[in-house]
């Protein structure tokens, strides 16, 4: 099962009794990103006032419930007071240091929060150890430095910008000097938390000249990964198997013959290896060497084999006396084979070719845990999709469109979902010149429909196409109109 795992990120730079920051927004943005696609639940808030913060330090508390990881992420203005740690808002009152202590986010607070919430891994970053900006409105002659060291309860790791009792730097570049030295290790693969810190504080040492050494107080219980590789994520099959350019053959097994035979793209040979493919031959088989030829039935399907288009079409007749892990070896290695190169690397282009037979597949609740297993690998590259494939989401899309020249034509001229338009020109050889009319194929609705399922990588009994306009304006077939060299992938 994949980790659970959720984050809270907050950027404050546009403080208004204090030093305006230039870098905590694009920090926030860019931590962000990173954490998407290291699988996390993510809500970001930008320039809070001290309600603000509060609010979202509340929602924070109710989504950490039967959460594995849980991570906080501020980047601001952050001071001490009386040996306490506080983050500011925007809007925190400079007059006096009772004032900022009740109009900013205790540090404590924060690790209460995620302390009372049972994760397994709490982890807590903090870009925010700048001088105190209110220190001259205040009537002592000084304040402390930086944030004080504070306690991390088992289970917790608490990451500072730079020392106790020292101040950071807001940075140059796009990002705090901390945050750009983060970006740069935080999806390093197979890095554990603790390692990763450790490459953060010698890259920002680096680029500070010394002058800035971060800093951590951990008391994590295991280990943490932002980004485990895939061989590690997934320990079901081997590194060859998933790998499979590097899976050895062996023509003494007889799973390894048909695998052979597959990958000779001769149909008959092809075909016939598959007809010869019983489930007591399977039961005989290693997971590893059915994950490999699940991976091969799909390439042959994609290569026009009726007989592997066959199997997948039947796949459950097909497996009946097949023990589960074996049936489940065999479909896990035709989903990765969707996704995933022969070096186990993400796809630049996805095999679409059969991958409608193979996700209808789904719906037998049966195989749910196949496809459990693909959402699981493909859960570091969720920017990739509209929806993760695997899960079962549904995905409603809008279509809005006008009526063409001919009766019962619809040209289409916008594609929503999730609040957006996801229609985009992907090929700039068909941006038409101004004043011309974009060239445009006549599809049905079913075809339309199939189109925007694969643009999408949807299966099609997940896909809810609703239309702005009725169709039916008493025409038999309806046909959409579509732009050439236009698509919904995601960008």
């Amino acid at each position: 099962m994949s980790r659970q795992l959720i984050a809270l990120v907050i950027g404050n730079a546009d403080y208004e009794n204090a030093t305006k920051l230039k870098n905590p927004v694009n920090d926030a943005n860019d931590i962000t990103t990173k954490l998407l696609a290291s699988g996390f639940m993510v809500e970001k808030v930008l320039d809070c006032t001290c309600s603000e913060m509060d609010q979202a330090l509340k929602r924070f508390k109710g989504s950490l419930k039967d959460k594995d990881v849980g991570l906080f992420f501020f980047a601001g203005h952050g001071l001490q007071i009386d040996g306490e740690n506080y983050l500011t808002a925007i809007d925190t009152d400079a007059s006096g240091e009772d004032e900022a202590k009740y109009s900013s986010l205790p540090l404590n607070r924060v690790i209460e929060v995620m302390e009372k919430a049972d994760t397994q891994t709490s982890i807590i970053i903090l870009d925010a150890c700048r001088d105190n900006p209110f220190e001259r409105a205040w009537t002592r002659s000084s304040a402390p430095r930086g944030l004080a060291p504070v306690y991390a309860p088992r289970g917790s790791l608490i990451a500072y910008a730079t020392s106790p009792g020292q101040v950071a730097l807001d940075g140059a570049g796009r990002n705090g000097a901390y945050t750009a030295a983060l970006l740069q290790h935080v999806s390093t693969p197979d890095c554990s938390i603790e390692n990763m810190f450790k490459r953060v504080r010698n890259t920002l040492s680096a680029a500070t000249a010394g002058k800035q050494i971060s800093w951590e107080h951990t008391s994590l219980a295991g280990e943490f990964f932002f980004n485990l590789s895939l061989g590690v994520r997934i320990d079901l099959y081997s590194e060859e198997a998933l790998s499979d350019k590097l899976f050895v053959l062996d023509d003494a097994k007889a799973s390894h013959r048909i695998i052979r035979a597959l990958k000779s793209l001769t149909w008959p040979t092809q075909n016939s290896a598959i007809s010869e493919f019983t489930a007591a031959k399977a039961n005989k088989a290693s997971t590893n060497s059915l994950f490999v030829l699940g991976r091969n039935v799909y390439q042959a399907a994609c290569g026009g084999s009726n007989g592997a288009r066959g199997y997948i079409d039947g796949f459950v007749d097909r497996t009946q006396g097949m023990d589960e892990m074996k049936r489940k070896a065999i479909l896990d290695g035709m989903l990765f084979e969707v996704f995933f190169d022969p070096l186990a690397r993400l796809r630049t282009q996805f095999k679409f070719g059969s991958f409608q037979s193979v996700f209808a597949l789904q719906t037998v609740k049966e195989l749910a845990p196949s496809f459990d297993f693909i959402a699981e690998c493909l859960l570091p590259d969720i920017g990739r999709f509209h929806v993760l494939p695997g899960k079962k989401h549904a995905a409603v899309v809008d279509v809005k469109t006008k009526p063409g020249t001919l009766p019962g034509q619809h040209i289409v001229e916008g594609i929503y979902f999730g609040g957006s338009n996801i229609l985009w020109l992907e090929d700039l050889d068909y941006a038409p010149e101004p004043g011309e009319t974009p060239p445009r194929e006549k599809l049905s609705v079913t075809s339309f429909e199939e189109k925007l399922a694969e643009q999408m990588i949807v299966p099609t009994h997940l896909l809810n196409v609703k239309y702005a306009s009725e169709l039916d304006d008493g025409v038999t077939r309806p046909k959409i109109l579509f732009p050439y060299g236009w698509t919904t992938r995601k960008r």
